[in-house]
């Protein structure tokens, strides 16, 4: 939630520079975890429905595999999300000291739904074999709906340090808290569905990526074309509604934050009608090695054709965001999202056509690269949004200098931080490989009673197959 790149200066905490850093590193690590306890249910949930409508063999396969990388992901994700809980008040105390009352309720809530979380995907795993089809299937429902509503209450409270309320301060102090106003603040709904239809780009572009990668290998086989079909299509959904939603939440932008949106436009002065800026630097005021479309600029920022797009001059040089940071993030976010809305449009064109590009080398290694691009394009979204309120940790109300404390000792915390996510990570890997190793070698865990059985009552994967 806050800049991990500004440099503190000496009149500020002690503790700014590595709190800012040390969240930068679990936010940015952490919400990639997150995004697979939002979206992956819900592919999961509809590998299921369609093995138990259908009699599918292989789709009931991918549910069971998919659930048991998503009980991996999700024990790494418990580790990183605890670690977050805690940093709040460690790295924050002026934050949590002032308005803790405020975001308690939101905190609350998404400590409840990872439980409920965790409860119901333990009842999945342990289910398969053990209950009845259609009852099993509803075990992922609750599953999905804690992954949503746990994440719409962490966005809460970033949507509320962007845009404030449920709160007065009189006298310097606190008052009339109302924390159904602060968590249902004026830009949550919009904030989440962003990061919820991102989140769904993350995992469908990153688990059809998988499939495709496979399928270069040579594994063409029908367990590899649902594996990347599933997901994909939940991944082209969002990868067309996002650019949607992203105008949208940005469409006032000019009224409630205008410091982030010039920088975004990397307007130095109020223009109107304003050009759209690709690319460019702002070195000493000047902007250099931008490419500018006339008239561009307020169309897309004010949805009109001669609306002023705010300048940095209308906005004293201390409440300044870091321009180049929030101008290049932002558009990194942008023209990601552009190229992979496009993808997926073309595809589906070409597949009405009559054509399927997974025959296609090319468009498989496109679609192998586009998971990473989506992680890219998300943790590029985050920093323009939090580089981009900067100063203020909550914006026009507290700075991010006055949130943190004077602890130095917070670099021993971000060493040790980034040591246990490295070794986390190794070992999330080397156990999703272990796993994908073992099921290509068709080792195959309890199949389901209620499952289309082969004639020797095994599922024996096609020659070739590899799952993952």
């Amino acid at each position: 939630m806050i800049d991990l790149l500004s440099l503190a200066t000496a009149v500020d905490p002690e503790g700014l520079l590595p709190a800012r850093q040390q969240m930068a590193l679990s936010l940015g690590w952490h919400i990639i975890l997150a995004c697979f306890g939002v979206a992956f249910p819900a592919m999961i949930f509809v590998a299921h429905w369609r093995g138990i409508a259908r009699g599918d063999v292989v789709a009931l396969r991918l549910a069971q595999r998919w659930a048991k990388v998503s009980a991996v992901l999700f024990a790494i994700g418990a580790v990183s999300g605890t670690v977050l809980s805690f940093e709040m008040g460690l790295l924050w105390p002026g934050l949590m000291g002032e308005f803790g009352d405020v975001l308690g309720l939101p905190f609350a809530l998404e400590g409840l739904s990872f439980f409920v979380e965790a409860i119901f995907l333990g009842i999945y795993l342990y289910g398969w074999g053990r209950m009845p089809p259609r009852r099993h299937l509803l075990m992922v429902v609750p599953m999905a709906v804690a992954g949503v509503v746990g994440t719409f209450c962490v966005i809460s409270v970033n949507a509320w340090m962007n845009a404030p309320s449920g709160f007065r301060i009189v006298d310097g102090q606190v008052v009339d808290v109302d924390p159904w106003a602060a968590m249902f603040n004026d830009i949550v709904v919009l904030q989440f569905a962003h990061m919820w239809v991102a989140a769904y780009m993350v995992v469908g572009f990153t688990i059809a990526g998988v499939y495709a990668v496979g399928m270069l290998r040579g594994r063409r086989d029908r367990h590899h074309r649902l594996g990347f079909a599933i997901p994909f299509v939940f991944a082209s959904i969002a990868a067309v509604a996002q650019p949607v939603i992203g105008h949208l939440l940005g469409g006032d932008l000019s009224d409630r934050q205008p410091a982030k949106l010039a920088a975004f436009e990397l307007a130095t002065t109020t223009e109107a009608p304003a050009p759209l800026r690709i690319g460019g630097v702002l070195v000493d005021g000047e902007v250099y090695g931008a490419i500018e479309i006339p008239r561009l600029g307020s169309i897309i920022a004010r949805n009109s054709l001669t609306a002023p797009v705010p300048g940095l001059d209308t906005i004293p040089p201390e409440n300044h965001p870091p321009v180049n940071i929030t101008h290049w993030a932002f558009q990194t976010m942008v023209g990601i999202g552009t190229l992979l809305a496009l993808a997926v449009v073309l595809y589906w064109i070409v597949r009405w056509r009559g054509h399927d590009l997974r025959d296609r080398r090319w468009f498989l290694r496109f679609a192998a690269a586009a998971g990473p691009l989506a992680v890219l394009a998300m943790e590029a979204g985050w920093i323009a949004t939090e580089v981009g309120r900067q100063p203020w940790i909550v914006y026009g109300v507290m700075r991010t200098s006055e949130a943190a404390g004077s602890n130095s000792g917070l670099w021993w915390l971000l060493g040790t931080t980034a040591v246990i996510y490295t070794a986390m990570t190794a070992a999330a890997v080397t156990v999703l490989r272990s796993m994908a190793r073992r099921w290509r070698e068709g080792q195959q865990e309890l199949p389901s009673p209620y499952a289309p059985q082969e004639p020797n009552r095994h599922y024996d994967p096609p020659s070739g197959s590899e799952s993952s």
